[in-house]
């Protein structure tokens, strides 16, 4: 089975962008490129940082913890990469 990572990338622009990949190395790699794998959001706003990687499991529970993540309000986001809030505690409304 594969593993999906749910990882947090934050922006010069100190926005936090988020996604869930098998490959955060790839996928940050192609992000900064800014070409046409990367993401249109992130084109631009570049420098970026990888401020939050961590492992979800299956793709399906991954969706649904990126879901939920992109939906919270940027200072809870930014408590979920400062340690504050547990993904554990994520997975556990999610799943």
């Amino acid at each position: 089975m594969e593993t999906w990572f749910l990882y947090v990338i934050r922006c010069k622009d100190n926005s936090l962008y988020t996604g869930i990949t098998l490959d955060v190395k790839r996928r940050v790699k192609e992000h900064q490129s800014n070409d046409r794998k990367g993401s249109k959001y992130l084109r631009g706003k570049t420098p970026l940082n990888l401020v939050l990687k961590r492992k979800i499991g299956n793709k399906s529970l991954a969706s649904k913890v990126e879901a939920h993540v992109k939906k919270l309000p940027k200072f809870k986001k930014e408590l979920l990469v400062n340690g504050k809030i547990k993904i554990k505690e994520i997975i556990e409304q999610v799943g």
